[in-house]
């Protein structure tokens, strides 16, 4: 079973909110991420094909930002990857013969996020217009790393205010971010459509 198969049947277990795939989080990219007001929940997708090279990197990314992880992984994969999660992180298993998801833990609270990777996942400029809101003269002029260095070292941000601000900024971005996933379908198919032209030209 591949990665395309086991998201169809992820994304109707995600009620409320939007998802996001493939978003930017660390050094790594989320295969799919369900927000909500109250949460953001993190997903990665092991399919048959794939290996578990990444995952250290990919938990350790995760565990900074998500408030709850949850691998979706086929049986292939189950015996070696459970040695490599901790409690928390939830499982979801994939059987060839079911069209259906299989719990297997269900995840449980994070509490490991950090603030800095936390507004990693925004734009440079939005968390800058958050820090002006919070008061912080001079936010404009930051660079990058200095912004994530103040966020490191401050106690001034509570952490569940900058999560909901997270929140709300990712889940506005949606209608464009939909736009551009149908602009890109779309010049798949023409690819593929010229791509079958060619070939049928080269047969004759």
């Amino acid at each position: 079973m591949n990665d395309p198969e086991i998201r169809a049947r992820l994304y109707p277990l995600l009620l409320g909110g939007v998802y996001i795939d493939e978003l930017p989080t660390g050094s790594t990219r989320a295969d799919v991420v369900h927000i909500t007001e109250h949460f953001m929940h993190g997903y990665e997708v092991k399919g048959d094909g794939d290996t578990l090279q990444r995952v250290q990197n990919q938990l350790r990314c995760y565990a900074e930002v998500y408030d709850f992880v949850t691998f979706v992984v086929t049986e292939k994969h189950l015996p070696k990857l459970l040695p490599q999660l901790p409690e928390w992180v939830g499982i979801l298993v994939a059987p060839a013969e079911s069209r259906e998801l299989r719990l297997h833990r269900a995840a449980g609270y994070n509490a490991t996020v950090q603030p800095a990777p936390l507004a990693g996942l925004l734009w440079v400029e939005e968390v800058k217009q958050y820090l002006l809101a919070r008061g912080l003269a001079g936010a404009s002029t930051l660079r990058q790393r200095e912004v994530a260095q103040y966020l490191r070292t401050a106690h001034t941000v509570p952490l569940s205010h900058l999560a909901h601000y997270v929140r709300q900024r990712l889940m506005a971005r949606l209608p464009e971010r939909l736009l551009l996933r149908e602009a890109r379908k779309a010049e798949r198919e023409r690819l593929a459509a010229l791509r079958a032209r060619r070939q049928k030209k080269k047969k004759r």
